[in-house]
């Protein structure tokens, strides 16, 4: 009988080692914070316009995300009205300077590219690699229980979009019951975060039951990480795209 032989896959960036992954996701969370204007949107946009493209993998819509924008509005507001320089547009008490708007929006504009990077990095890496590559890293280390740490992180990992559907379902319910109508907003945030938290509550209870019944443990076989040279360039190449952005 003849062998079957195995598909080749194309290889794509979403093929890319995990560990290579990781490592380019914590070195950009740190490179945005030296990132300026037109670095920061020379990385947003295409990660931007790639996460809208794969919207139906990242399990996420944007009606789901308006507490990432609720964030960013406050994150604004609270650099524009409250950075020292030449004021622009004064408000009573505080004002509006030059220089606090130039803050605000590089802040958002960092906050932004690390929700992008983080949901496309989730979105596309299972999560029994991402646990892989957290133990990998945290291996070597003495003193750090690296299982149960990869553990937690990759249970995180798929809890987000647990938390968006629980999202969805409680803001759904809250307009069938005409919560949204309320002309409190601490009103509005009550009766939207109390029943939300104790879903995402319930639905960690189970799963902490289920892998108790199923008798889970620490000791199991990891996913094969190998890291090729195609793997490597593309590792260069994001390091290369890092440092434009710090240049520009």
């Amino acid at each position: 009988m003849a062998e079957l032989s195995t598909p080749h896959r194309r290889w794509t960036p979403a093929r890319l080692d995990v560990r290579l992954k990781l490592a380019l996701l914590c070195t950009a969370s740190l490179a945005s914070l030296q990132m300026q204007l037109y670095g920061l949107l020379g990385l947003l946009l295409p990660f931007a316009l790639l996460a809208i493209a794969r919207r139906a993998s990242l399990g996420a819509r944007i009606r789901e995300l308006r507490w990432v924008f609720w964030i960013l509005a406050l994150v604004f507001a609270a650099r524009a009205l409250f950075t020292e320089g030449a004021p622009l547009v004064s408000l009573g008490p505080v004002a509006v300077t030059r220089q606090g708007l130039q803050e605000a929006v590089n802040a958002c504009l960092r906050l932004a590219l690390m929700f992008v990077l983080g949901g496309v990095f989730i979105g596309l890496t299972p999560t029994g690699e991402i646990k892989a590559a957290v133990q990998w890293y945290l291996r070597p280390i003495p003193g750090v229980p690296a299982a149960r740490v990869a553990t937690m992180l990759g249970l995180i990992a798929r809890f987000i979009p647990v938390i968006f559907a629980e999202a969805a379902r409680t803001s759904e319910a809250q307009r069938a019951r005409l919560g949204d109508r309320r002309r409190s907003p601490v009103g509005r945030l009550a009766t939207f975060g109390l029943p939300l938290v104790r879903r995402i509550v319930l639905s960690a209870d189970r799963l902490a039951l289920a892998m108790e019944a199923r008798c889970y443990s620490e000791l199991r076989t990891e996913p094969e990480l190998a890291a090729r040279g195609r793997d490597f360039l593309a590792f260069g190449l994001g390091l290369a795209m890092l440092a434009v952005a710090l240049a520009v």
